[in-house]
């Protein structure tokens, strides 16, 4: 009987463990971006089922140095994550990494990596084709295009640009720094928040050449000091949110899809009247629905809502909800649109929350899964 004890322990691990068999119809895989100190080595994965609720474990997908942003490849088969580490060639830099994924396990396997031509690379994004990634490198304020191979794996830069230029704050806004990069859904605009410059700057895209040319106009304006971080669409596509980390707001755009520009409609704060501490923003998502749009808040530590005017696109202050962590980062929410989970960098866990359907409110289920450092949250469907 003692030598039976070690092999149901192990048998009991393979039965939890992600890998060990082929998801159910209606699963999901949500995969995990971290910086690898303490006791994170990399990409996490956890099993989700939004039938019954239930996420977890949590399990090392595969092994790679700060992959603090992740991007899904359309075909859901590929998986790529930045990384601020030096450039495979040992030049000072940023890299990304692509990797194969197994949508039955949810198994990442290594496939190459290239470097980003910048430092500090902190977003990316799979163009609608699936044919090229597009990639902010913040700390030297520039975006980049590499195309993909027919698997997915990188070849090297096509498209770069350099952005110059400083706003008002002497410590924060002395150069540009490219925060984040999302493509339109037609995808002919690329949409870069530079924290550095206070601009939404837009490019035209071509995914044949990969390439990125400045559109006209090539930017929209942010009010001062803001520090503009992440940008969405909004489903309808005539609308667009982009979060400012400075100033903690969002700010709600329309958007004229022929053309690429947009134009100013509100600003609105991501904390409660009565809150006076120090606070940035991270992220800013908009429901599947288009009913609601979602900001995270970190000081506060928070995930903001607040409801869409499906009219002229404004936004209305839900409220702000929190799980008892310190530094939302990114989070992710689900295939169905029912769960939002929230990576609490400082803390070492995902908080989960059920969305209202109708209002938009969270509501913490009580469950959080481990995680060293958590910074993004991005989900596959299961087959």
């Amino acid at each position: 009987m003692k030598m039976l004890l070690p092999c149901s322990g192990l048998l009991l691990a393979l039965l939890v463990s992600p890998f060990a068999q082929a998801a159910k119809k209606g699963d999901s895989f949500g995969y995990v971006g971290t910086y690898t100190r303490g006791e994170s080595k990399g990409i996490y994965v956890f099993r989700f089922s939004a039938s019954t609720g239930k996420a977890g474990p949590v399990e090392l997908a595969a092994e790679t140095p700060n992959p603090s942003f992740l991007a899904v490849h359309p075909n859901g088969r590929q998986l790529y994550s930045v990384s601020e580490m030096a450039g495979p060639d040992g030049t000072p830099g940023g890299t990304v990494s692509a990797f194969s994924l197994d949508r039955r396990t949810g198994k990442l396997t290594f496939l190459n990596k290239t470097s980003t031509r910048g430092t500090s690379p902190c977003h990316l994004v799979v163009d609608k084709t699936g044919t090229n990634v597009l990639l902010a490198n913040y700390s030297s304020g520039s975006v980049a295009v590499i195309p993909l191979k027919a698997d997915g794996s990188l070849k090297e830069v096509s498209g770069f640009v350099q952005h110059t230029g400083s706003s008002v704050d002497a410590r924060r806004q002395r150069g540009p720094h490219a925060h984040s990069i999302n493509l339109s859904a037609d995808n002919r605009f690329a949409v870069v928040a530079d924290l550095g410059l206070d601009q939404l700057l837009v490019y035209r895209f071509d995914p044949v050449a990969g390439t990125l040319t400045p559109n006209e106009p090539p930017f929209l304006a942010i009010k001062p000091g803001s520090g503009p971080r992440h940008f969405a669409f909004h489903p309808n596509g005539k609308f667009a949110y982009q979060i400012n980390e400075m100033a903690s707001t969002v700010g709600a755009l329309s958007y004229d899809k022929a053309n690429g520009a947009f134009k100013h409609l509100q600003y609105i704060s991501t904390l409660p009247a009565d809150f006076k501490g120090d606070n940035t923003t991270a992220e800013v998502q908009a429901h599947r629905s288009g009913k609601f749009v979602y900001g995270s808040n970190r000081g506060h530590d928070t995930v903001a809502a607040f409801s869409v005017n499906k009219s002229d696109g404004t936004l209305t202050y839900v409220g702000n909800y929190g799980a008892g962590g310190r530094v939302i980062r990114n989070f992710g929410i689900d295939p169905t649109g029912k769960y939002l989970f929230a990576a609490h960098q400082n803390s070492n866990f995902i908080a989960v929350f059920k969305i209202d359907q109708k209002t938009g409110q969270l509501t913490a289920t009580g469950e959080k899964l481990n995680a060293g450092a958590p910074v993004c949250v991005k989900f596959v469907t299961a087959e």
